[in-house]
């Protein structure tokens, strides 16, 4: 069995948003746990106070506690961050999507009226990237349990999409006749708090320097100090190289209607 956590970065006022799913084996998961939470009590040790939980978008730019950490430092501690997701060998799965390209053009295709919002939009394609790939693993042991940070606004209806998939996303997985639709997801999502859900909090690190790093390529904000674009390009390689393969989550050749509709929304520098 496996979990898969998942969070967004970018459904503001930025360009583009991202949603990233770190998928864990249960039987790793308890200590990745206890790793992070390790790693929170040095960051704790570091700025002096109790940090329970890391906001990226505070960190990065050194705000709320972090003010004062000098930037070298909080590179370092970025850096490191990605190493130890490195070591525990977890795959993660992503979405991207050109918001300006989504806002003009989404409203007018065909299944709009059953996504409906940006945020369906990325979660409905984590959940088919990961149906499609696990299915193609030739010991899969088990399925895979989402579990999303807390979405009051849209957790009912994701919900009810998953439960009842509509027939159009077949095509995405190759569904047979004796298959059950998603059947590589076991029940329905679920939604937690991502300050007592530590992976959860590393979902929202990886998909914000996703994020900062097509920022960056597509020539939607530009660097904002000497460094940054190296940095951010090697810590995005750093998570993509831990990606299912990208064949999954964004096929170059051969896409059927559904596969076609994420594909036209992505960011170039990403699919």
């Amino acid at each position: 069995m496996k979990f898969c956590y998942i969070d967004e970065s970018g459904t503001g006022h930025e360009p583009f948003a991202v949603m990233v799913g770190i998928i864990v084996d249960t039987h790793r998961m308890h200590v990745t746990k206890a790793d992070w939470n390790d790693l929170l009590t040095i960051l704790s040790d570091i700025v002096g106070r109790d940090v329970r939980e890391i906001h990226t978008r505070d960190f990065y730019p050194g705000n709320g506690p972090w003010r004062g950490l000098p930037g070298d430092i909080r590179a370092r501690i970025i850096s490191a961050i990605f190493e130890w997701l490195r070591d525990r060998r977890h795959k993660i799965v992503y979405s991207a999507v050109n918001k300006e390209k989504f806002l003009q053009e989404f409203p007018s295709e065909r299944w709009a009226n059953e996504i409906a919002t940006l945020w369906r939009f990325m979660a409905l394609h984590i959940c088919l990237s990961i149906q499609r790939h696990h299915q193609s693993l030739d010991r899969n042991k088990g399925h895979t349990i989402l579990v999303f940070d807390n979405e009051d606004r849209e957790a009912s209806n994701f919900i009810e999409l998953v439960r009842d998939p509509p027939d159009w996303t077949d095509s995405y997985y190759a569904r047979n006749q004796r298959q059950g639709p998603l059947d590589q997801i076991i029940d329905v999502p679920y939604f937690g708090d991502s300050q007592h859900v530590g992976l959860i909090q590393v979902a929202d690190f990886v998909s914000f320097f996703l994020r900062r790093h097509i920022e960056i390529r597509e020539g939607a904000i530009p660097p904002r100090y000497a460094d940054e674009a190296s940095l951010v390009h090697g810590w995005a390689q750093s998570a993509l190289a831990q990606s299912i393969p990208k064949s999954k989550i964004y096929p170059a050749r051969g896409r059927c209607e559904c596969a076609d509709l994420f594909y036209r929304y992505a960011p170039a520098c990403i699919r």
